[in-house]
């Protein structure tokens, strides 16, 4: 764990919190013992998935995955070092115990996960695209997502700038996109940015830093006001940790605000590598082959209750050509006219069909697997037009069928197994563990003009895990560095500190920039690597 340290808040170097020795040795060696033990089980986990596979790529299948975990190694000891820059700078626990400890809980947010804010961001893209993920176009579209965030991520972290993951992710995911939509051949049936799916992840991406500054700033004025002891709100003096109601604390916001970043960014990853195995082995993972015995029979009725409900919409003598063709076709326009609500009803019956026969989603054959991943995936965004976008007005009780239906899909498509979160855990939790000294100093020492105090540091802390927490009930994906360093800058500009400038003005440049250089560096990557696949 060797890199550069800064002292610009004053600090004497002997006395640098940095420079604290962990006498936890056994600390790396057990946590090394995890990794082992966890390695093989994604290796046998893996293997036995694979087992049913007729053919597996393997050097394109290993390439991908080891991009997919590196772009969470890198989120690890780009992001993570937010969290544990307050226990480090407040004496509460040692530099390298602090990194192995917000490792842990790291690695433990990712398997807790919901996957809500996985296909959250998975929404994003073009319909096509996923439809298509086990096309050259689809393994464009990984590789390039997944090299423009750790391109811009790598470039932020170099600088010592607390740039945003989640934001990194969402701009590379806009500029696939826009490139696919660029590229397509005129006239084609082409989306591009799911743009009202963007706006929701834009605005929570948008407000959190906002909420982290003045909830940050409000909760410091709360503890001055209630909690009058003047050991909170003075710095560290020398090696000597604060008081052990202090210690508790601030440890305790540190664990949750490392929890809750596993938690919501581990997603991500955990999304992307979802996509890549379901494009490159469709037959072991298009399908979910692990929920309760009987949910295909569930899908079975809640589609025949979704097509009894759309058949009291069905004008008379309407009648389409391709039914598939026209739900595609409304889909990508996002749009609903008769031959829509005939078509829909359908596809629908023609779906249900072909699964029909199989009680169990292992009894279905490997070749039918990828196409009837893709119908279900198809019907459950049309349906989305109707209860999201209100496209077909329905009576309360045909609603219902359209939820029930989307719960059903949701049961069926929408599934990670334990060994990717498990994968993606102990990329995180290695990252955390990894070149985490940059940003540390950066919201330790530059961000205010005096040092970290013990009433700061909590109040940050805490701001940050409740808010990642609530976005990772919503399904919302935030920015643990925006959230963090927003929630210090406040609590400064509370305490009357005052805010070194220059620090704050590149801040706000990397969190403007952020945005345009990953679409712009996505989108070329998205036309370069066409070339190639």
């Amino acid at each position: 764990m060797v890199d550069m340290v800064s002292s610009e808040a004053g600090i004497p170097r002997p006395d640098h919190p940095l420079e604290q020795s962990s006498s936890a040795k056994w600390f790396l060696p057990a946590f090394g013992v995890l990794v082992l033990v966890g390695l093989i089980y994604v290796g046998y986990a893996l293997s036995q998935d694979l087992a049913i596979a007729k053919t597996v790529p393997w050097i394109l299948l290993g390439i991908a995955l080891l991009i997919a975990l590196g772009f969470e190694f890198v989120n690890g000891f780009h992001d993570t070092a937010n969290a544990v820059a307050t226990v480090i700078y407040t004496r509460s626990l040692p530099a390298e115990f602090a990194v192995m400890w917000s490792g842990v809980f790291n690695f433990l947010g990712v398997l807790t996960s919901s996957g809500a804010v996985a296909f959250g961001i998975l929404s994003l893209l073009p319909v096509e695209l996923i439809l298509q993920v086990g096309s050259s176009s689809g393994f464009a579209m990984v590789f390039a997502l997944l090299v423009a965030a750790i391109l811009w991520n790598l470039g932020t972290w170099f600088l010592g700038l607390p740039a945003s993951s989640s934001h990194t992710m969402v701009g590379s995911i806009i500029g696939v996109g826009l490139a696919n939509q660029f590229m397509a051949p005129a006239g084609s049936a082409t989306s591009g940015v799911e743009w009202g799916q963007a706006t929701n992840v834009g605005m929570s991406l948008l407000v959190s830093p906002l909420v982290g500054f003045f909830a940050a700033a409000a909760l410091l004025y709360v503890m001055k006001f209630l909690v009058r002891n003047p050991a909170l709100y003075e710095a560290p003096k020398g090696k000597t940790p604060p008081p052990w109601w202090i210690r508790a604390l601030l440890i305790f916001t540190c664990t949750g605000v490392s929890f809750a970043h596993g938690s919501n960014d581990g997603q991500k990853g955990m999304g992307l590598i979802m996509l890549i195995l379901i494009g490159v082995v469709p037959t072991a993972y298009a399908l979910n082959r692990t929920p309760d015995i009987n949910y295909l029979e569930a899908y079975k009725s809640a589609s025949v209750s979704v097509e009894q409900a759309l058949g009291k919409y069905v004008k008379p003598g309407v009648t389409v050509a391709d039914a598939k063709a026209a739900v595609q076709e409304a889909v990508r326009s996002k749009t609903w006219n008769d031959q829509t609500t005939v078509a829909l009803q359908s596809y629908i019956h023609n779906t249900t069909a072909g699964l029909q026969p199989y009680a169990t989603v292992d009894k279905v054959p490997t070749d039918l697997v990828s196409n009837a991943r893709n119908d279900i995936y198809l019907i459950g965004e049309a349906l989305k037009l109707i209860d999201k976008k209100k496209l077909l007005p329905m009576q309360d009780a045909d609603l219902k069928a359209v939820t029930d239906y989307h719960k059903a899909v949701d049961n069926a498509t929408k599934f990670i197994p334990l060994w990717v979160k498990i994968a993606v855990a102990l990329a995180l939790g290695l990252g955390t563990m990894v070149g985490w000294k940059r940003i540390v100093v950066t919201v330790g020492e530059k961000i205010g003009k005096s040092h970290l105090t013990y009433g700061q540091g909590a109040a940050a802390e805490l701001v940050a895990m409740i808010t990642i927490g609530a976005a990772d009930r919503l399904g919302l994906p935030v920015s643990t560095t925006h959230v963090l360093s927003s929630g210090v800058a406040g609590t400064m500009a509370a305490n009357g500190s005052g805010l070194q400038w220059a620090t704050v003005r590149n801040l706000l440049l990397a969190w403007v920039l952020t945005l345009p250089c990953s679409i712009a560096l996505s989108f070329v990557l998205f036309v370069l690597f066409r070339q190639v696949f």
